[in-house]
């Protein structure tokens, strides 16, 4: 089950997955946690996408730094995977970059690949920050737009918008000295023009010129976006691996980001045993089935003989990099925090529960029982358990009820809770951090008697479905937990689950029955 309430508040990608693990879906967000929670919480959704989200068996986010990373990401992820929900895109072309042209008088063009001669800057979400950057560059430092070179100026000269190097009196060296302030307002060092800007746009402000002030201020508004930092998606002329890891408990947990030229590709998450020089070991392992980068980001140290091995089996240089600052550090940064999301967002879980019911540690390992019957017909009972915040199926048990006659709710609980902790006594296994029942006071005072009787004082608590009030033992009022917390999501995950496991056990129980019973009447004389 998909827990949105788990998920950052980040912008970034989602990434669907159907039952298979293939992707069928790469979405953007400026919230994560609230755009992956609308699949599941809206009800009109048209067909495609009822469609989708009946088919969706897990979510993976990817976290950037701001919303436009999230838009250049989800154009690389969704032509890497190619989803089937998703718009089909194999004939699209990416977003455009602003080219200045390698001519003697260089012209500022757009350009959608980013091949050939010329200065590549970009890359543009928006067409129109694009085609405003553009006007106020070309305005701004009077370069030519012309294909050709004209035998007279034309009117953009007698607008004083074109330098017009069509006249012969300006020098290629001149007209360059517009050339270079052009490239540094597109290399995001705008300040002095935002000055320049800021003021005009005040005096049209005092003048009433309303309509001049609003074009300023969008020019304005689209040099600011200039100075954004796209750490996703950045021109390169080589590959890059960004590897963040945390230990924690004795345990690795590892992000590996592929970069492909300037351009987030994959992420791919490890997890292992720390043991001594993990980390350089993880490394040699790694890259002994596949093809160093030609950079290495690293936020820990390693052997400098590394670099040596990853070198001879790339035949050139590779560079091992631990920024301490600056752009390589941020997507060292992003690694991590992807990292904290991909493998703690369940151990989360634990202590907001732990915290919601005053707990004095996290509940790591959590049992809910639940009763399924209809009309008091293949009465069983299920237990699921639940490890560091999630399901392990390898320790689900389901109960046939032996002692109850008819419908009683009350007494199948405390024949299930009772057998299966008698069980764990016998064998001497540990207990649960937390016992659950589906179910009100009635359920939640049963199991706890059935406790006190196996000389056991375990923390246990019961979820009513109607209000999905919480009640623990020796008070009189519910518990009331925030609808939208995690740890009241997180119950009711696992009480949905236990329900679930339950029904199943029910449906296959009265499936034998009508079978025996049907095999009976073929065969009347036996």
């Amino acid at each position: 089950m998909i827990d949105p309430a788990t998920l950052p508040e980040n912008p970034g990608c989602y990434l669907y997955a159907d039952t298979g693990g293939t992707i069928i879906y790469v979405g953007k967000a400026k919230n994560l946690k609230k755009r992956v929670s609308s699949y599941f919480t809206k009800k009109d959704h048209d067909p495609k996408t009822r469609s989708l989200v009946e088919h969706i068996a897990s979510v993976d986010v990817m976290v950037t730094n701001t919303e436009t990373e999230a838009f250049l990401l989800e154009n690389t992820l969704i032509k890497k995977h190619q989803p089937k929900y998703n718009i089909d895109l194999k004939d699209a072309k990416r977003y455009a970059w602003i080219k200045l042209t390698s001519e003697e008088f260089p012209r500022l063009v757009i350009a959608r690949q980013t091949t050939g001669d010329g200065t590549f800057f970009g890359p543009f979400v928006s067409a129109a920050e694009r085609d405003h950057v553009l006007n106020v560059v070309k305005k701004a430092f009077h370069l030519r737009t012309c294909k050709k070179i004209p035998k007279r100026p034309c009117l953009r000269r007698h607008m004083q918008s074109c330098s017009a190097p069509c006249t012969g009196t300006l020098s290629p060296q001149e007209y360059d000295e517009n050339v270079k302030k052009a490239t540094l307002l597109l290399k995001g060092k705008s300040s002095e023009l935002l000055d320049r800007l800021r003021q005009e746009m005040a005096e049209r402000s005092r003048a009433e010129d309303y309509e001049r002030a609003l074009e300023l201020r969008n020019e304005i508004a689209a040099i600011g976006h200039l100075d954004e930092r796209q750490a996703v998606e950045r021109r390169r002329e080589y590959d890059q691996d960004v590897i963040a890891c945390q230990v924690t408990d004795g345990r690795v947990y590892l992000v590996v980001f592929n970069v492909e030229r300037g351009s987030l590709s994959n992420k791919q998450e490890f997890t292992f045993d720390a043991v001594e020089d993990y980390f350089d070991e993880f490394l040699v392992q790694y890259y002994s089935e596949r093809e160093p980068p030609a950079e290495l980001i690293l936020d820990h140290e390693t052997d400098p003989a590394l670099a040596g091995f990853l070198s001879q089996k790339k035949c050139r240089h590779v560079e091992v990099i631990y920024p301490q600052r600056g752009e390589k550090k941020q997507l060292l940064d992003l690694a991590l925090k992807n990292l904290e999301i991909a493998f703690f967002r369940d151990v989360l879980k634990g202590a907001e529960l732990g915290t919601a019911l005053h707990l004095p540690s996290p509940p790591a390992v959590i049992e809910c029982f639940d009763i399924s019957h209809i009309s008091g017909t293949a009465m069983v009972g299920s237990m699921v358990q639940f490890r560091e915040g999630k399901p392990d199926k390898s320790n689900y048990r389901r109960f046939r009820i032996k002692t109850v006659e008819g419908i009683d709710d009350f007494a199948s609980i405390a024949e299930v809770v009772k057998r299966r902790y008698q069980r764990l006594i016998d064998e001497h296994e540990s207990f649960p951090d937390l016992v659950i029942v589906d179910g009100g006071k009635g359920q939640l005072s049963s199991a706890t008697e059935a406790l006190g009787g196996l000389g056991l004082d375990l923390p246990i608590i019961a979820i009513a479905k109607r209000e999905e009030e919480i009640f623990v033992p020796h008070e009189v009022l519910p518990l009331r937990l925030d609808k939208k917390s995690i740890a009241l999501r997180f119950v009711e995950e696992i009480r949905d689950e236990a329900h679930r496991f339950a029904i199943t056990y029910n449906r296959l129980l009265r499936r034998k029955t009508v079978m025996g019973e049907n095999k009976r009447s073929s065969h009347p004389g036996k």
